[in-house]
């Protein structure tokens, strides 16, 4: 099958990919134990595959389309915040958590590429490993580190965040606990895992991925700039 105009391709790389996403919402609903991104980005090649369309062909139609809904998407993110119930929420405990989970999340990788001599760009791409795409692009864009690897490390970091959550918080019952951990970790693939556990889990990752990007990208251009990495 080939997708000669432009926005014949466009409208097929979207109605393939809300296609892969409705399936795999609907899988994860009957199994719970299914990581619902990760069935989508397999349904999504398995569409590629079973319509022999060249992945570098729908990457460049679908990317300006979902880049530009992403970055709306962050901003709704204060739609679920808004509708948190903040009273008698320990706001102390949750800054001092995400402080951390920001400074660990930045600084644990950039440690690790050092230790295992990475080279420089690397080493600046991981600082953003914590945060959602658009924030992290947009940290990497300030301390000049590579866009594509920065972008890959934000997404793959995501990815196995919500692929792993469930099975790690088994014998965990408190949804506030489940979404920020999966907020701050996974960012927005597991603000995604978070809401189908529940609507309180889903908040609360909204909260740990939008406080934490906003954190992280206050300290990490000046912190980097100051120690002249």
């Amino acid at each position: 099958m080939t997708f000669d105009s432009v926005f014949v391709a466009t409208l097929a790389a979207i109605v393939l990919t809300l296609a892969a996403h409705v399936i795999a919402r609907v899988l994860a609903r009957k199994l719970s134990w299914l990581p619902m991104v990760i069935t989508a980005l397999v349904l999504v090649l398995l569409f590629l595959f079973i319509l022999q369309w060249d992945y570098d062909h729908y990457y460049s139609v679908a990317k300006p389309v979902f880049d530009h809904l992403l970055g709306y998407v962050t901003v709704l993110l204060a739609v679920p915040l808004a509708a948190m119930n903040f009273k008698g929420l320990p706001v102390k405990k949750l800054t001092l958590i995400v402080v951390i989970a920001s400074a660990v999340g930045a600084l644990l990788p950039m440690s690790l590429a050092y230790l295992f001599s990475l080279s420089h760009d690397t080493l600046l791409a991981f600082a953003t490993r914590s945060v959602t795409t658009p924030i992290g692009l947009s940290v990497a864009d300030l301390i000049q580190a590579p866009l594509a690897m920065a972008n890959l490390i934000i997404i793959i970091s995501g990815l196995i965040g919500g692929a792993v959550a469930r099975s790690l918080f088994r014998g965990i019952d408190d949804d506030r606990a489940k979404g920020l951990a999966l907020g701050l970790a996974a960012h927005a693939f597991g603000t995604v895992e978070a809401w189908q556990i529940s609507q309180t889990a889903g908040r609360y990752a909204a909260f740990g991925l939008a406080v934490n990007g906003l954190v992280t990208a206050v300290w990490v251009p000046v912190f980097i700039s100051a120690v002249g990495i």
